[in-house]
């Protein structure tokens, strides 16, 4: 689209806005019915999109996208007349008499970009929650992912009109022309990088921002873990997508004593989970482009490599790949691998852990395997890190009862459930006063009698 027509979508949508329709909740939960029901008509169409950009299965489409957004709209729509309510609090005495309330209002327009690594779920799970808080939307899916982008556009615009919901594709340019508008709510999901722009150019209108980016999220293991189940959990959890998930493992902290354990049973399942020749396997996804490919391949150094390192450039397919004996000076500890490569390090005791996930950014997750409830509550409890599991890999977001987002560099505000209907929804701290009676100890000439009511009110 160009800049001209971007800005007249958004006039469009802040004219459908400002005719109150989506205020009205039985609106906003058809909208969410139609959404469910598109999804699960469709499911075949979304697969095969999602086998052309990443390749992966029809399994793992559902699993991981298709089922999680349909999950995420039946929670909405079991709960949203709740969410929409006015919410009663309490009143000061001093504001006797008087009701004080909470009113949800929905922001208005709001600007959706999100990354191609799971480009349904990552585009259509905010979507489904600005919906339910009452908003108008503009998607701009990633360029990455073509194939479920026209998807995107394709099955909302049958289903929405475009001064409610629209998908705008392209790529940078349509990104700078969306950016330069004013949104009444950005939610960005994608790289640091990018985030950093959108925080710049969100702050020239003052507009709220939601951030989820990413990070090097550590999957620490200690000697009390459950190896074998702890290996079969990792390699689930790091591999899926072919690694090109937001709060995969990152790298592996394990205690020294229990290594060469983890490696092999890493190893073992690497080959149940994949099969003993990954590239041949079709349920094994692919990378995204070329250009990730060989970033990717170039953080693998071949005489650390102890499992995988096999790469076909045809299909953009890299095996599991496992690292030993890695220190922070190698090239694939200076960045966010998001891809199918593990590193593994070690660790002494748990004030080395700490140190070592403290000095480096926020990251998005933090897992840790242990059956040691100190070793757990002090690393749970001293890193800072978005979210994360105990004995277990990124399940942690796939659910709608807690929020999910990041903290520090991996990411400002959180969604899903509630906190996402709460994220898109402007709260308004309402008193509405009584006209019966009037407490004249406020105002002037202040008196003694005054003076001591307001200091037994406030206090």
């Amino acid at each position: 689209m160009t800049s001209s027509e971007i800005e007249a979508l958004y006039q469009k949508q802040r004219a459908f806005f400002a005719s109150g329709a989506t205020l009205d909740v039985a609106y906003r939960i058809t909208a969410l019915k139609k959404l469910r029901q598109a999804l699960m008509e469709n499911e075949a169409a979304i697969a095969q999109a999602l086998r052309e950009d990443l390749g992966k299965s029809p399994e793992e489409s559902y699993m991981c996208e298709t089922g999680m957004v349909i999950s995420e709209i039946r929670y909405l729509l079991r709960h949203i007349r709740r969410y929409t309510r006015e919410r009663t609090v309490p009143t000061p005495m001093a504001q006797f008499a008087a009701r004080s309330y909470c009113k949800p209002t929905p922001y208005g327009v709001c600007l959706i970009m999100s990354p191609w690594n799971y480009p349904l779920l990552l585009t259509l799970d905010p979507l489904a929650d600005a919906l339910a808080a009452g908003n108008t939307v503009i998607l701009k899916p990633s360029a990455y992912s073509p194939a479920t982008s026209a998807l995107l556009q394709d099955l909302l615009g049958r289903i929405f009109p475009e001064e409610y919901v629209a998908v705008v594709t392209g790529g940078r340019a349509e990104n700078a022309c969306l950016l330069e508008q004013k949104s009444d709510y950005i939610f960005f999901t994608g790289s640091k990088s990018v985030g950093r722009l959108v925080l710049e150019k969100a702050a020239l209108h003052l507009t709220p921002v939601t951030l989820e980016l990413g990070g090097k999220s550590p999957c620490i293991v200690d000697s009390t873990a459950k190896i074998p189940l702890a290996a079969r959990r990792i390699v689930f959890g790091k591999f899926l997508n072919c690694g090109q998930t937001c709060v995969a493992p990152d790298y592996i902290l394990c205690q020294e004593s229990v290594k060469e354990q983890l490696i092999d049973c890493l190893k073992k399942e690497i080959q149940k989970q994949y099969g003993s020749s990954p590239l041949e396997n079709p349920a094994y996804g692919k990378i995204i482009t070329q250009k990730h490919f060989h970033r990717i391949c170039s953080l693998i150094d071949g005489k650390k490599v102890v499992w995988g390192g096999e790469a076909d450039p045809a299909s953009r397919k890299i095996s599991p790949t496992l690292m030993d004996a890695v220190t922070w000076e190698d090239a694939v500890m200076g960045e966010e691998i998001f891809g199918p490569v593990l590193p593994i390090l070690t660790f002494r005791d748990v004030r080395e852990v700490v140190e070592t996930v403290n000095a480096q950014d926020t990251p998005l997750a933090l897992y840790v395997f242990s059956e040691s409830k100190s070793f757990i509550r002090q690393v749970t409890a001293r890193c800072p890190f978005g979210g994360g599991c105990v004995n277990d890999c990124v399940i942690h977001l796939a659910t709608s009862e807690m929020p999910f987002g990041g903290m520090g560099e991996s990411g400002m505000g959180a969604y899903h459930g509630k906190v996402g209907f709460d994220t898109f929804t402007h709260y308004k701290s309402m008193v509405d006063k009584k006209t019966w009676l009037d407490l004249p100890m406020r105002y002037q000439p202040y008196n003694r009698l005054g003076d001591w009511l307001v200091h037994r009110f406030l206090r």
